[in-house]
């Protein structure tokens, strides 16, 4: 399998301490997504959706465990339980809203991504379609709260 990266992510993060962790911490951040010349046709029709999906490479991460602590738990989980960046497949997803497209350049909010990460995908969020009622959410069920306040620590590096 060959992924090739459609742009580049900038963001105000230039270190992985102190970042948050997930969009809902990021509340208010802004950045941008330089998307390369020779995909910016695909961009058509995007601005009238008002969040978009990243798919992205975790570039800095090395190695894998199979079993981490995450942020949100003092507990060991299963990598494949938790969004970890060291993983077999250092892929990275965040859910942001676009505010405008300009010159092949997006510019998004709440955004809790390092800068210079290569993008992978863009993907519209459709709540119908990505927002489950009977979702579950495993053991964080009673710590997803905490988010807005988590921060990464490193422990990831």
């Amino acid at each position: 399998m060959e992924i090739k990266p459609i742009g580049i992510i900038h963001t105000q993060f230039s270190r992985l301490e102190g970042m948050p962790i997930q969009p809902k911490g990021a509340d208010g951040i802004s950045g941008t997504v330089e998307i390369f010349e020779e995909f910016r046709d695909g961009l058509k029709d995007l601005d009238g959706f008002s969040h978009i999906i990243l798919l992205y490479e975790f570039h800095l991460s090395k190695g894998f465990n199979l079993q981490v602590t995450p942020f949100m738990d003092n507990t060991a989980r299963g990598v494949f339980a938790t969004r970890a960046p060291k993983r077999p497949n250092p892929i990275g997803i965040s859910v942001v809203r676009l505010d405008k497209i300009d010159n092949g350049v997006i510019h998004i909010c709440n955004v809790d991504i390092l800068d210079g990460t290569p993008l992978i995908d863009i993907k519209p969020f459709v709540p119908e379609f990505d927002c489950p009622k009977s979702a579950k959410t495993g053991w964080l069920a009673n710590s997803k709260d905490k988010v807005s306040t988590k921060k990464s620590d490193g422990r990831f590096k």
